[in-house]
């Protein structure tokens, strides 16, 4: 995974160097926040520091759920994701493109589920991420 691009321990990014880093990205952090507030709202945010080897990292979560974390890059963000058996099963199931699936088929597995990581650099990425965020709360 890419690392975040804050890995100073000192403070989460403010909205003004997030903006700055994410660049052409940051409409597309900003609609997925939008939209997964509004789908599974109430949604709580809250940046976590993950080390010096993968730095700041936003968490969007519905009450005890982990629907997402989302992880700020240079002109971009990373969408990362821990899926159950039945989310995979399911994502297969969908309209997902081949390239998604096979990043969730070989994703590594942990306690939590398998660990799924897309970039998000188009709409069309933004949309891969809300229908894999849609499955995964379903399950």
């Amino acid at each position: 995974m890419s690392p975040s691009a804050f890995l100073d321990r000192g403070s989460p990014p403010s909205e003004r160097a997030l903006e700055a880093i994410l660049g052409k990205g940051n409409g597309l952090w900003a609609e997925l926040r939008a939209d997964l507030s509004s789908e599974f709202a109430p949604l709580n945010e809250k940046w976590s520091f993950s080390g010096k080897s993968h730095g700041w990292i936003l968490r969007l979560r519905q009450k005890r759920r982990t629907v997402l974390y989302m992880v700020p890059c240079p002109g971009y963000f990373v969408a990362s994701f821990a899926l159950g058996e039945k989310a995979c099963q399911a994502a297969r199931g969908s309209g997902l493109p081949a390239r998604v699936l096979e990043i969730i088929q070989h994703g590594p597995k942990y306690p939590e589920g398998r660990g799924v990581r897309l970039e998000v650099r188009t709409k069309k990425d933004l949309a891969n991420v809300e229908e894999l965020a849609s499955i995964k709360m379903a399950d």
